[in-house]
């Protein structure tokens, strides 16, 4: 039997397995090169800027046997000031076939996975227009979903198709024209899938109806009530079966339904006891869950799992660890379904509030991997918590920062989970008070509620509400690859103390303890020598704070 931290190191391929390494970032020091395409993809360009996306409905015929996509959406938007060429965004190898403003049709031309459209009607602001701009093709297949992207086709065990998308790092232009870019989101939506008779079509929010087709197909018709972020929008087509619960939180009644495969029910209906569960546990942390109008649903997908908004994706084998097993080698990982947990709390932080600028996905990430630990938190009490995040450090990589480049759809190192959220347990250590902790976690859902925000804004907001500067803790966690080190001599009955290993301006308090008994708060700064009178001959930093300490002999001034 192998030992626990062989499994440990066996598993540090959560970072690989979550898709942590798919951001290729450059040797430490040296320039990342980006190309036109990366610009076109990841900033707010003069051809997005000008509108303000509204409401999209997009309709979306699936035709399996020649794995094709053929439809349309219509995009509706405010004009915010007069400008004649709009961008929208579709990946090879689809095409737009037309696009039409006021049924009439217009001209576009195409750079790489841009295409921009050239509006003959003048635009004027404070205007709401539409266009409409069908597409078709045989869109990108996933070689590694959900992290390398794309649209899945497969089968299940009795030979009928199983089919999903997902998209976050290749954006959701890899299946459906859109404005590719985060920062703009639709205030609704709705979504319209034609798929063949004996297949089920599950998409985000409500199903308001189906059609059965003369072609012997048949379209379902899904509405979203509230904003969607683009990659949050997927498709699932299987012979899905199911059923439906409610779930009475903090906003009343919410519906819950499951789709699965008939084989897989009886499993799904003992593994899936656990959503009632996480959802009182996250509504308690977090607020009400956002996303009452548009229901909330897991569904039964052929890849690993994604927090689709209001259609929660899952695949994890009906067990609970991150695919049988526990990340944080402590056993307190096989005590939660990791991907029911990890990506239901993506509603609120993803779904809910969203980063901007992928380069900032920390916000998702750290956010949500914390909430792996307040979910034990809630159920099993902090120690458990505690030793849970402890336990995940083994698999930070502290190889490249967490934060991205901006404005070329990149996003920063997979530290942005275990060490993301040791960054956020370590801040509520120096807060270090846990009914003012949830508050802000829950005033965080409340003021950014259904937004699109920078990490400026989210770090100011902490600050704010605690009462003390983070800035430079956020910085030196996420853009510098150095574990603090709280380097210290004891010596004449003197402890000599700083921070090494850190950015210039970076100041952190940590709590020790001091000998056998005096627990202490210090005050260490960069690079610079304190100093304070103690009894005791030793020091142990609060394992808590994930930082390293050094004992040194013989200081040189």
């Amino acid at each position: 039997m192998q030992s626990r931290s062989f499994w440990r190191y066996r598993y540090a391929g959560y970072i690989l397995f979550l898709g942590l390494c798919l951001a290729h970032w450059p040797a430490w020091g040296q320039e990342r090169v980006f190309t036109r395409q990366d610009t076109l993809r990841g900033s707010i360009t003069p051809e997005r800027a000008w509108w303000d996306l509204q409401f999209y409905h997009l309709t979306v015929k699936v035709i399996p046997e020649s794995k094709r996509f053929e439809g349309h959406n219509l995009i509706r938007y405010k004009v915010l000031h007069s400008h004649q060429v709009i961008q929208i965004d579709l990946q090879e190898p689809l095409t737009l076939t037309k696009v039409t403003q006021d049924q009439k049709e217009l001209q576009y031309r195409r750079d790489g996975n841009a295409w921009f459209i050239t509006l003959e009607k003048s635009q004027e602001a404070g205007h709401t227009e539409e266009i409409v701009v069908y597409y078709e093709g045989s869109p990108r297949e996933a070689m590694r979903p959900p992290w390398e992207g794309g649209v899945q086709w497969e089968k299940d065990s009795n030979d009928n198709w199983f089919i999903a998308t997902s998209c976050q790092g290749i954006g959701a232009s890899v299946w459906w024209p859109c404005k590719d870019h985060m920062y703009d989101e639709p205030d609704s939506m709705r979504i319209s899938v034609n798929v063949p008779a004996g297949l089920k079509n599950v998409s985000n929010g409500l199903l308001i109806g189906t059609e059965e087709q003369s072609d012997n197909t048949v379209t379902f018709h899904w509405k979203v009530n509230n904003p969607i972020n683009n990659y949050g929008v997927n498709l699932n087509v299987a012979n899905y079966t199911g059923w439906q619960e409610t779930f009475p939180g903090e906003g009343g009644a919410l519906q819950v339904s499951y789709y699965v495969l008939p084989e897989s029910l009886t499993a799904a209906k003992k593994q899936f006891e656990q959503v009632p569960k996480l959802l009182k546990a996250f509504e308690h942390w977090f607020g009400p869950y956002p996303f009452y109008e548009d229901g909330f649903k897991i569904v039964e997908v052929p890849y690993l799992g994604m927090e689709h908004q209001s259609s929660i994706t899952y695949g994890n084998k009906f067990s609970n660890g991150y695919l049988g097993r526990d990340l944080s080698g402590t056993g307190w990982g096989l005590k939660f379904d990791f991907i029911l947990i990890h990506e239901s709390a993506h509603e609120w932080f993803a779904n809910n509030i969203t980063y901007r600028d992928i380069a900032e996905m920390w916000i998702h990430e750290s956010f949500t991997s914390y909430a792996e630990a307040l979910y034990l938190e809630y159920y099993f009490g902090k120690k458990a918590a505690s030793e849970y995040v402890i336990g995940v450090r083994d698999i930070i990589q502290n190889q490249a920062r967490i934060m991205g480049y901006f404005g070329v759809n990149h996003k920063g190192s997979g530290d942005m989970y275990p060490k993301g959220s040791n960054m956020l347990h370590t801040i509520r250590q120096i807060i270090d008070d846990d009914e003012l902790w949830r508050r802000i976690l829950r005033g965080l859902n409340e003021e950014f509620y259904h937004s699109t925000v920078s990490g400026k804004q989210v770090i100011h907001y902490i600050n704010e509400m605690a009462g003390q500067d983070f800035t430079m803790v956020f910085k030196q966690y996420l853009e510098d690859i150095r574990i603090p080190e709280l380097e210290y001599e004891i010596k004449n009955g003197t402890l000599h103390y700083r921070w090494n290993k850190v950015m210039d301006d970076f100041a952190m308090p940590v709590k020790v303890r001091l000998g056998q008994e005096e627990v202490v708060w210090l005050h260490p700064v960069a690079n610079q020598w304190k100093k304070r009178e103690i009894t005791g001959k030793t020091l142990e930093a609060d394992p808590n704070f994930y930082i390293v300490t050094k004992k040194r002999n013989g200081l040189k001034r």
